[in-house]
């Protein structure tokens, strides 16, 4: 159900999502949705939090792969950001709708600070981490992001790599 529901988020957008368009999605009676969740925001919030879980598990990777070599850093996230536009140009936009959504809908507004406070962690490594360079280097990746969904064309690594490369060296 959660993996029906950014389907038809990515494809229709959160006004798209009802019990009977995730049960169509994912092939199931409409009630099996609303016997598993109460209402729309608690699927949207386990949609958010599964999503954020993802992103959480690939930044683990990431970091696991990189471990101590900051040269090997920013081109590896750039790469993770790009293939996010290119190859999941979808899924990227309807987590982000999701992401936003948070701002209007206290509901979900935990499972978005998931996301932050699990990413802080996970490139915050240690007590001597900068608070103020992870702040900015998340908010650096939102923004590149976002700038990435509204190309006309997908950018490529490159796009993504200078600015990263910029708060490893600075931050």
């Amino acid at each position: 159900m959660i993996d029906a529901t950014l389907r038809v988020v990515e494809r229709d957008g959160v006004p798209g999502v009802s019990h009977r368009n995730i049960a169509r999605e994912a092939g199931i009676p409409p009630a099996s949705v609303a016997y598993y969740f109460d209402g729309i925001d608690e699927v949207l919030v386990a949609t958010l939090l599964d999503s954020c879980e993802t992103l959480i598990l690939e930044m683990g990777r990431l970091r696991d792969e990189v471990a101590g070599d900051d040269a090997r850093w920013a081109p590896a996230v750039a790469e993770m950001l790009a293939s996010m536009v290119r190859d999941h140009r979808g899924r990227t936009v309807a987590e982000y709708e999701l992401y936003l959504l948070a701002a209007r809908r206290p509901a979900l507004r935990p499972a978005a600070r998931r996301w932050i406070e699990a990413a802080s962690g996970r490139v915050g490594t240690g007590e001597d981490a900068d608070e103020g360079a992870v702040t900015a280097l998340l908010a650096t990746i939102d923004g590149l992001l976002l700038q990435a969904l509204i190309a006309d064309e997908p950018p490529g690594r490159e796009y993504f790599e200078p600015a990263l490369a910029y708060l490893v060296r600075h931050g």
